[in-house]
Formats: structure tokens, sequence, C-alpha cells
């Protein structure tokens, strides 16, 4: 049952007289929206109230827009809410319990309007706010409103904005002179604090998180090296998280913050990411013993402190964050013997742990976002090894409501950044029946059918002609980096529209609508619709009888393992031959060869279809997860290796799917 708000969303007199402005669009109808004021905005609340009597419970039901961090007395409880749409807002419950006491007690929320168009959050929207109830014992005894005192936090500074396009995240100079600092303390004085105000266009429509809270732990540098006056710390793996200082010098006194993945070769921390992102930031002191407070998490592995003489360094950990996980699989008993399949295990293993957050990202350095078509992979395998599906129902539910701005969706979720891909809600249709094969949940998939057949539908409509998907107005990646596509000759540059029928599309909406068909007969149907007419015109139009391989592409000879992959991998080939020379080009090409999307279907085909050397074979290929490994590699990479790509993650969550091939489960079931 949804909670009902007593409390109203409250912000300062500014945001809370800022009407709502549009951020959705088609990637084609471009839309300028100047993101210069009110941005990086962290504003602050507080309230103290009483309780008379002891308590059996007490929870506190929260929101913001677009995040939040709680404190009660003085003390950490949580952060959030998950990334969502205004129109479907996420709010959290918590028992908060254990941090009220019988007295006086007090609230304090750091809540983030960021304000920027990327892939994080949906922001840049005017949309800042808080919203509470506190609920002991069955009454609301606190609520968010005008007694709530609010001020914005002094302390942050924008010195830069790093990732994505330059607009993922900001660096700050964080400040621990500001009159700020400690607000979430009991003594605290916020006598000079302004009331809120009652957001006057709020507009809002609140839902219950489905998906769980994150989980923090402490870990503690494995190496320190002291070089001059800067002190590096090595935490041993890639992790996501905050870097937490406590340090004392004379005021005034400017600490620089660095943060890394990797080393250069001369040692010295790489703090200018291969992602795109430069992790360089400032702290200045307050002459008292000060603690740094990072709002915003950042990936890495390293750290290094530049400083002053007058300066001494108390103590340093770093606070990690993920998701829950509990890993309920294991790895295949042929590959126990095998050191080095117990390796690509291992890091794989660590990268879904700790790598998923409240979505499963991209990657956590350069987009913080929630990608349909990587994360399907990715909460593909966090099911499998976890057994958990609670991620994966986020991402079915979040992606499937993004017909609001298209019934074809788009490919960024719970976002303002406006990106379409053709192929990638074709993986969102398997990941429904995926999910049905894990979980054996008939209601949920029957939930989902009517969803997956408007989307069909939408293609049907707007894309197929004459059984063939062509003058597509969405980007259509076919394989990435595209160093990887072995010259596929579709002209499938992003922004254009592509006139050309191509084999990649093709054999994704083929595929998509023989999943469609499993589904309505698991549920008892008619089938969706005849597939031999889509077939017999794919067939027609990329065949090559003489040569019993297919072409890229309509009124081209050009043959590619990339567009072969596909075939493969979907079981479009018509006959043994053609699938007999489709592998010899696998065999003599290699996985690594190719990237992402081409390596997991040919993975796919391989599970289905009983392939066991050319599996082993494949996950053991030394230019693939054994390259990533060999570079040092602790979480999964974006590509195979370090320079494959111009800007490589070096934190990935889609290529830790070898898991999912690695772990001891019926794959073939999985896999219809």
């Amino acid at each position: 049952m949804e909670h009902v708000f007593k409390g109203k969303w409250i912000s300062n007199k500014t945001f809370a007289n800022l009407r709502a402005r549009n951020v959705f669009h088609r990637q084609l109808e471009k839309l300028y929206l100047d993101c210069s004021q009110y941005r990086n905005q962290h504003i602050l609340f507080r309230k103290t109230f009483r309780i008379d009597q002891a308590f059996s419970s007490a929870k506190i039901y929260i929101s913001a827009d677009d995040y939040y961090k709680l404190y009660i007395n003085g003390r950490f409880v949580a952060q959030g809410p998950s990334p969502s749409y205004h129109f479907q807002y996420n709010y959290n419950e918590i028992d908060i319990s254990t941090f009220l006491a019988v007295g006086e007690n007090l609230i304090s929320v750091h809540t983030l309007y960021q304000g920027l168009i990327n892939r994080v959050w949906q922001s840049g929207d005017f949309r800042h706010g808080m919203i509470c109830d506190v609920v002991i014992d069955g009454k609301t005894v606190v609520f968010s409103d005008e007694s709530f005192k609010v001020k914005a936090h002094s302390a942050y500074s924008e010195m830069s904005v790093s990732g994505k396009n330059k607009q993922t995240q900001f660096l700050e100079e964080y400040d621990s002179r500001s009159e700020d600092v400690g607000f979430q303390d009991v003594g605290f004085k916020d006598c000079d604090w302004n009331f809120a105000t009652r957001c006057r266009f709020d507009d809002h429509t609140l839902v219950a998180q489905k998906s769980y809270m994150l989980e923090f732990k402490y870990i503690r540098p494995e190496q320190i090296r002291k070089i001059d006056n800067r002190i590096v710390y090595d935490f041993g793996s890639n992790y996501v998280g905050y870097l937490v200082v406590k340090a004392k010098g004379h005021r005034d006194d400017v600490v620089v913050v660095r943060c890394a993945q990797e080393l250069n070769e001369d040692g010295a921390i790489r703090f200018n990411l291969r992602a795109d992102c430069v992790y360089e930031e400032k702290w200045i002191l307050s002459g008292e013993e000060d603690l740094l407070d990072w709002f915003d998490y950042k990936a890495f592995r390293y750290a290094e402190l530049e400083f002053p003489e007058s300066v001494e360094i108390l103590d340093i950990s770093m606070n990690v964050r993920h998701y829950p996980f509990t890993l309920n699989a294991c790895l295949k008993k042929e590959y126990d013997s095998d050191d080095d399949m117990k390796r690509i295990w291992e890091l794989c293993v660590h990268t879904q742990k700790y790598g998923v957050q409240e979505v499963v990202q991209d990657s956590m350095d350069r987009e913080k976002g929630f990608y349909l078509g990587d994360g399907c992979y990715s909460v593909l395998t966090n099911m499998i090894l976890t057994k958990d599906d609670s991620m994966a129902r986020k991402l079915i539910d979040d992606a499937f409501s993004t017909n609001f701005v298209t019934d074809t969706l788009v490919t960024c979720i719970n976002c303002s950044y406006m990106q379409e891909i053709a192929e990638f809600p074709m993986f969102l249709v398997y990941l429904v029946l995926w999910h049905y094969r894990i979980t054996n949940d008939i209601e949920y998939l029957s939930q989902n059918y009517p969803k997956v057949i408007h989307l069909l539908e939408a293609y049907r409509r707007d894309y197929e002609k004459e059984g063939l998907i062509k003058n597509l107005d969405k980007w259509c990646v076919v394989e990435w980096p595209q160093n990887y596509r072995h010259g596929y000759d579709a002209d499938i540059r992003q922004g254009e529209i592509c006139t050309q029928a191509h084999i990649s599309i093709n054999a994704y909406y083929l595929y998509a609508v023989r999943v469609a068909n499993i589904i309505a007969k698991l549920l008892g149907n008619e089938p969706y619709r005849d597939e031999s007419p889509l077939l017999s015109a794919f067939y027609k139009c990329f065949f090559d009888a003489e040569k019993c391989l297919f072409r890229d592409s309509e009124g081209s000879e050009h043959i590619s393992l990339v567009g072969n992959s596909f075939v493969y991998g979907f079981a479009l080939c018509p006959d043994a031959e053609s699938k007999t020379n489709i592998l010899k080009l696998i065999d003599e090409n290699g996985i690594d060869s190719l990237s992402f999307f081409c390596t997991f279907l040919i993975l796919m085909r391989f599970a289905k279809d009983g392939e066991d050397k050319r599996m082993k074979d494949a996950l053991l290929n030394d230019g693939a997860w054994k390259r990533m490994l060999k570079e040092g590699a602790t979480t999964t990479f974006e590509g195979w290796g370090k320079d494959t790509k111009w800007n490589t993650s070096l934190f990935h969550m889609t290529m830790s799917y070898a898991a999912v091939f690695l772990a001891d489960v019926d794959l073939k079931h999985i896999f219809e």
C-alpha cells in the first residue's frame, strides 16, 4: 500500500516559486535548455521535535529531487531516492527506531539539485524539493512544511564539470571554513536560517521505491606511499564511493585531492581518466580538525593528497557504496581447477557486487547512466549471480515507462538526456522472457506481455516496410566501439536517418518477434504474429546463396563477421552450411575481434547449442577477459583492453556478463 503523505514538497523561496520546464523530446528534435542558472545547489533542511514517551516503531517516509542524504540526531541514516521520473517519483520508507530517543530529536537533510542535462537524474527541469513524514507507532508526528529551516550549503563551490560530454558531475571545492559545516549536528545553531517554503507548482506523483537502498562500508588503503608533499593511497581495487579524510592544518591551507583508477608508467596516479573525467578537487581547511565531506561519488582505486607541511593527515578511508549483493551462484564444476576461469569469475563477481548502484549503470565514472541495452545484460548477470530480481524489475518497469517520450522507447532511463538506440528496446523484450525463465513469475510475465506487443507494434507501424525494418530515425550501435564493426557498411551514423535496411536491426527485430510468440505460448495466448514473412524478407535481402553467408545491408555485397554474428546468435541460419560458414568466421577471427553485443550473442548461442569447447575457448581468449586481467583489471573494462577505445571506462558493467556463461546454471533453459 502506498503511503499517503501529510507532508508537502518544500524548498527555499527560489525553487519553491519555479515552474518545472520540459526536458523531454525525441532525440532528433533538438531542444536547447540553458543550465547556467540554479545549477549545483546544495540545499539543507533542519527540524527539531520532541518525543514525549517510549515508542515501539518509528519510520520516515522521505524523498527529494534530485537527491538527499538524511541524518537524525547527527547520525547518517540513508540516502536516495533511486533515479525516477517525476510522474512516478520514488520515495523511501526507512526504519529509524534506533536513531530516535525520548526527548528532543533532530532531522537534518542535505539535498542536491544538480541542474544538468545528463544521464544521471531527471534534472535541469527546475524541480527541487524535499518531502517527508515521520510516523511513530502509526501516528504522523513530523511532516515537511514551512516549520522546517532551510539554507543553501556554502561549503560547496563548483570547480568544473566532469564526465560524458563534460556533463556528468561537478568537481567541487569543499571549504571546511564554511559556517554550514556540521549542520547535521544536534548542537548546531540555525537561528539565522530561513523557514522553508511550500513548492507552489509541485507536480510529483510519489510511488514507493521497489528496489533496495544502498549499503555502505568503510575500507582502508592497502598501500600508502609518501612522495615529497604528496601521499598516494591504494585501496586495492576499483570501488564506487567517497574519500573520507580527517586532517588538521592552518586556516586557509589547501589540500589538493586527486583520484584515479590506474597509475601512469612513472607510478603517478592517472587522475585524468581515460573515461573523460578529471578527478582533481580542492579542500580548504579551517584550522581545526576537519573532515572531507564529499556529496557526489566517484569510481576509483587510488587517491592522492597534496598539501603544505603544516597539514597533518589524521585518518583516511573510503566509504564504499553499492546495491545489496549476496552471491548465490557458483562457478561451473568443470572450471573449478582452471585458475584463469576463476580469475575471470572473480573479476565479474567483484564488478557486479561493487558496480551496481541505485540503478545498473553503464559506467560509474563517465556517464553514471541507466542504459537500456547494456543494462539488460548486466541485470541478467545480476539475477543469475544473486537470485534477486529487484534490479531486473526496475529496469523492465522503468524502461517501459519511457513510452511517454515515444512508444518505441528511449535509451537512457530516468534522466534528462534524450537518446534513442534502435536495437536496445529489443533487448528489453528478451529480458522479459529471461526474467520469467529464472523466476517462473508468470504474473509478471503476463503484466509485461501487452507492453512487449505495444512496443513491437510501434516498430511495425513506424519502421517495418515489406517485412524489413528501415528508415530508422534512431541510431543503431550494431557493435561498439565502432572500430570493432569489421567494416559493416550500412550508414548508421548517430543523428542521421538510416534509410536502408541492414542486417543488425532486422535480426534483433526478428528475434524479438520470435520471443513474443514464445511468451504468448507460455501465457496460453494465440501467437503474436507469423514470423515467416519477416524471415523470407530477411533472407531475400541479406542472404548470399553463393557464399552461404549474409550481407550487411540492402544493396550491398559486403559480408562481415559482425553481420553474420547476429544471424548465428539469434539462430537465423537457413541451413547447416550457412551455420558452419559463420562458425568458421568466428573461429578464424576470435571473439576478441568483436566487442559487447556480438560477443554476448555468440556466447548465448554456444550455450544453447552445447558448444562447450568453443565456449571455453572464447572465455579464455587471450585478447578478451584475460587481456583485461593482464592489464591489471579489478573491474571489467568497457573494451577488451585499456587502449581499445578512445574514452575507455575501466569500471564498466557490461562485460561482467562473462559470469552468465561461467555460472553453474541451466542456460539452455534460459536462452529459449
